[in-house]
């Protein structure tokens, strides 16, 4: 499954929070992985450093320098999840769209050879950040052998 990250906050120790695009909010502590990477260890040593952390630009991770990174799926599998906020129409739009084009199989290039859309836009509408037309919308999920009913 696809996850994308679309918020993120700092918390007491080593612990992150994530907001993911399908409304899930889910805390992670760092300090679990210290003991298979040292390099962890950097996040409890120098609070600067921790605060320093940012989402990359996909919402897939969160980096904090060369050496430390973590993944979003990481996060998303074995962290606790703490609650739900609501999400935009354009994210649960491109959480849809994702999960229906990783069901059938086919990459975001292969859905823009089938739907005449750029595989750019794709990403950006897959990622909520899009601002897509209900013609676009319609053109995708036709390409994917879906139909969309607004209701």
């Amino acid at each position: 499954m696809i996850v994308s990250a679309i918020n993120i906050r700092f918390l007491e120790g080593v612990k992150i929070e994530l907001t993911f695009q399908d409304g899930k909010v889910i805390i992670y502590d760092m300090a679990l992985l210290k003991n298979k990477y040292p390099k962890i260890k950097e996040l409890e040593l120098n609070r600067d450093l921790f605060l320093s952390g940012h989402l990359d630009g996909g919402g897939y991770g969160v980096i904090w320098n060369d050496d430390i990174d973590i993944d979003a799926m990481t996060v998303y599998e074995d962290g606790e999840l703490v609650g739900y906020v609501s999400t935009t129409l354009n994210q649960k739009i491109g959480l849809l769209l994702a999960k229906t084009r990783e069901e059938k199989g086919i990459t975001q290039v292969q859905l823009s050879k089938l739907s005449h859309i750029d595989q750019g836009d794709i990403s950006k509408l897959e990622k909520g950040i899009g601002n897509p037309t209900l013609a676009k919308i319609n053109k995708l999920f036709n390409a994917l052998g879906k139909t969309i009913d607004v209701i």
